[in-house]
C-alpha cells in the first residue's frame, strides 16, 4: 500500500543532478567593463569644462545685456535718480589728448582718474577733487563728448579727444554681490567689466548737400540751389546740436591686476536732447520732467 511516502529504495531512486555553482563575472570580463567605463568617464570629464565655460559665458552676456539698458537709460535721463550707481562704479578714467585742426598732436595724452575718494591727473592728486559720490558726478563724466572743439564747433582752432572708461561691478547678477555687501573678498570675486562710453554728435548726412562752392550762381536755378543748401545747412546744425549717438563698449571680465578678458560687446543708441556743460560735467537734457516739492 502506497502511503504517499517517497521511495526510499536506493535501487529504484533517481540519481541527483550535480549542483552548479552560482554564475559570476570572470576577472577578464571585469577588466573589460572597467576599461569601457574609464573611456566613458574620460569623455564626460573632457566635455564638462566646455559646458561650464559656455554656461559662464551665457551668464556674463546676459548680465551685460541687462546692464547696457540701464546705462543707456541713465545717460538719456540726465543723471536723475541714479545715486545707486555709487555702489557699483569703482573708478573712471579719462585720457585727454589735444590736436590741431590738421590732426597733429599738440599736447597729451593726460590721464584723469576719478574714484569715490579723490581725483588724479597723471597720478597726482588734483585739488579740489571731483569724486564719484553720487549719480550726478558719475554720469557727468561718462557723458563727456568724444571730441570737444576749441573754442567752439563752428570756429574751431583745435579739438580735444576724450577716452572715457568706467570700471564697474555688475549691476545685475547674484544678489550676494550687491549692496549692502561689504565683504572685500566677495567684492573682489564679483563679476566686473570695463565700459568705454563715446558720445558723438549725429552726422549721418551727405556733406555734399552743404557745399556752397558747388553752386553755380550763374545757372538759372543757381539761386534756388543756394537756398536749398542753406536750408539743409540749418537742419544739419540743428541735428548736430540736438541729436547724439551714444556708443558703449563692454569688455569683460576684469581680472586681478587690471587685465581684461576676451568678452566684448558694443551697444549703440541715438539720443535726442541738448548736451549741456555744467561746470565740466556733461548731461543730456532730460526727456522727462520732475516736479520738485
Amino acid at each position: 500500500m502506497n502511503l504517499g511516502f517517497a521511495n526510499s529504495n536506493p535501487r529504484t531512486r533517481r540519481p541527483r543532478r550535480p549542483v552548479r555553482p552560482p554564475a559570476a563575472f570572470t576577472m577578464v570580463e571585469i577588466a573589460l567593463c572597467l576599461a569601457v567605463i574609464g573611456f566613458a568617464l574620460v569623455a564626460i570629464i573632457g566635455v564638462l569644462p566646455t559646458g561650464l565655460q559656455v554656461q559662464r559665458e551665457n551668464r556674463e552676456e546676459t548680465i551685460i545685456n541687462q546692464d547696457a539698458q540701464i546705462w543707456l537709460s541713465a545717460l538719456r535721463d540726465g543723471s536723475r535718480g541714479y545715486d545707486d550707481l555709487t555702489n557699483y562704479v569703482e573708478a573712471i578714467t579719462n585720457v585727454i589728448t589735444r590736436y590741431d585742426m590738421r590732426g597733429q598732436l599738440v599736447s597729451g595724452p593726460d590721464v584723469y582718474g576719478y574714484t569715490r575718494t579723490n581725483c588724479t591727473l597723471n597720478g597726482s592728486v588734483v585739488t579740489p577733487a571731483r569724486v564719484l559720490t553720487n549719480g550726478h558726478n558719475i554720469l557727468g563724466v561718462l557723458a563727456l563728448p568724444k571730441y570737444s572743439y576749441v573754442p567752439n564747433v563752428f570756429a574751431p582752432s583745435g579739438y580735444f579727444s576724450n577716452h572715457v572708461a568706467a570700471y564697474v561691478r555688475a549691476l545685475s547678477g547674484a544678489a550676494s554681490e550687491k549692496f549692502p555687501q561689504d565683504n572685500p573678498d566677495v567684492k573682489d570675486l564679483a563679476f566686473t567689466y570695463r565700459m568705454v562710453c563715446e558720445v558723438t554728435p549725429y552726422q549721418n548726412w551727405d556733406t555734399n548737400w552743404i557745399r556752397f562752392d558747388l553752386v553755380n550762381t550763374n545757372a538759372p536755378d543757381g539761386r534756388e540751389e543756394f537756398i536749398a543748401r542753406s536750408n539743409y545747412w540749418a537742419v544739419a546744425r540743428n541735428q548736430y546740436a540736438n541729436l547724439h549717438e551714444v556708443r558703449l563698449l563692454f569688455r569683460w571680465p576684469v581680472r586681478p591686476g587690471g587685465r581684461i578678458g576676451n568678452g566684448r560687446q558694443v551697444f549703440r543708441a541715438t539720443t535726442s536732447g541738448l548736451l549741456t556743460n555744467d561746470a565740466g560735467w556733461y548731461f543730456f537734457t532730460p526727456r522727462t520732467y520732475v516736479r520738485y516739492q
